[in-house]
């Protein structure tokens, strides 16, 4: 299930390098009372303040300010992709559907199976057809492939993002370390321990969303596997050696934390820990609020093995089915896709832009790249990422959740080797 991101998206880039089903969205709601009133669109997602949430509301604002044909109302949803899937579950049942949502790389397959949506090359087709060629001129394939499954393309990419580790330079120093890090976990592991019993403040803090896709990046650098053939093999050595240090740092050595994310990132942003991980797109969020000497560095590796990154972040999915609301979508997305509006996303939070003109126009991101040198680790390792796992089926939601129960019962102390091993067979006992 797993593809590699080509590094020739990053030669091309130079720095940086869905025909669909309509939902049942009710016609007669889609068109207005008369020509003179916008059509309004619903435009869900996920991203909290902290998160890129104020850059959503003023790119909203400033769409709905540039024209007088559409009013777009944007909602967010809390609990991250899943809390969005629970969601649009209960959309879908009132008859209340949005016309577009984000949807993590981890949903791509549940979100395909269970809620009806059109491909965008279709869309384009059908509300605009002189822009029939938008994807193949803006965006490189292989990017459109992450949005693509079983020969229909679900959705277009939105946000591409990877872990980083962010680091609190003064405390490092403080504590006598190397203030550019650890490279491997083992040693991040000591460099936790030697800052709690240097400084008396924590070491390490990962991050724990509603989803566990640091937590793959964690146990797939070190050789594990999530999925397998569409069966859950999280519980192999490799995987449980991993969350054995992860506990250990917890639970052992007391020099890591378990908390919340919100809670987790503001520890640190409050200089109350000495290192970060959690993705690129807390950059701004990170880089404004600290007030400490901060860096970033690549995601750890494990001793003598590569880095594997799940890819973050999510693409947009249209989920109108009235001919109004989609045209009124499609211009909603032409303007979220543009240069102008990609380079604020990416100001905005971190996330890598996929569309390909964006990194060297003078107009997107040229000058900010070389500047912002926080941007780089995200950048440099993208060659080592891969697909986001995603549970197939009907079951898939019910399976995530009983991954954040095992990470919250081991990362509570209870061993590891049999909370991960039951929990791989209770999911692939619902994926039967």
């Amino acid at each position: 299930m797993k593809k590699k991101v080509w590094l020739s998206f990053f030669a091309t880039l130079g720095v940086l390098g869905t025909a669909g089903c309509g939902n049942t969205n009710n016609s007669s709601e889609a068109k207005a009372a008369d020509d003179s009133k916008p059509v309004t669109i619903e435009y869900w997602h996920v991203n909290a303040d902290t998160q890129g949430g104020k850059t959503v509301t003023q790119l909203v604002d400033d769409y709905n300010k540039s024209q007088s044909k559409v009013k777009v109302v944007a909602k967010f949803n809390p609990d991250m992709y899943k809390g969005l899937m629970q969601n649009l579950q209960a959309a879908v049942a009132s008859n209340t559907v949005p016309d577009v949502v984000q949807v993590g790389w981890a949903f791509k397959d549940y979100f395909a199976e269970n809620f009806q949506y059109t491909d965008p090359t279709e869309l384009v087709k059908e509300v605009e057809p002189k822009q029939s060629d938008y994807f193949d001129k803006y965006f490189l394939s292989n990017i459109m492939d992450l949005a693509k499954l079983d020969g229909k393309y679900i959705g277009i990419p939105y946000s591409l993002s990877n872990p980083v580790l962010y680091l609190n330079e003064d405390v490092l120093k403080e504590a006598g370390l190397n203030e550019k890090g650890p490279q491997t976990w083992e040693e991040l592991e000591t460099y936790a321990k030697t800052i709690k019993d240097k400084t008396g403040k924590y070491g390490f803090y990962m991050q724990e969303p509603a989803d566990s896709w640091a937590q793959q990046a964690l146990l797939e650098s070190n050789g594990a596997a999530v999925i397998t053939k569409g069966k859950a093999t999280f519980a192999s050595s490799e995987g449980i050696q991993a969350y054995q240090l992860y506990q250990d740092m917890i639970v052992k050595d007391q020099s890591a934390l378990h908390i919340s994310w919100d809670q987790g990132v503001q520890s640190f942003i409050d200089g109350k820990v000495g290192m970060l991980y959690t993705t690129i797109a807390q950059r701004n969020n990170v880089q404004s609020n600290a007030k400490f000497e901060v860096n970033a560095v690549k995601s750890p590796s494990w001793k003598g093995k590569e880095v594997k990154l799940p890819a973050g972040g999510a693409m947009l999915a249209v989920t109108s089915k009235d001919k109004d609301k989609k045209t009124a979508t499609w211009d909603f997305l032409k303007y979220l896709y543009s240069v102008e509006s990609m380079a604020e996303w990416t100001k905005g939070t971190g996330y890598v832009p996929p569309r390909k003109d964006v990194a060297t126009s003078e107009k997107g991101l040229k000058k900010f790249l070389e500047e912002n040198t926080m941007m780089q680790p995200a950048i440099e390792q993208m060659d080592g990422m891969v697909s986001w796992s995603s549970f197939p089926g009907d079951a898939g939601l019910e399976a995530e959740q009983k991954l954040l129960d095992m990470r919250d019962k081991i990362l509570s102390g209870s061993d590891v080797t049999k909370t991960m091993k039951d929990t791989q067979s209770e999911i692939n006992d619902l994926l039967k």
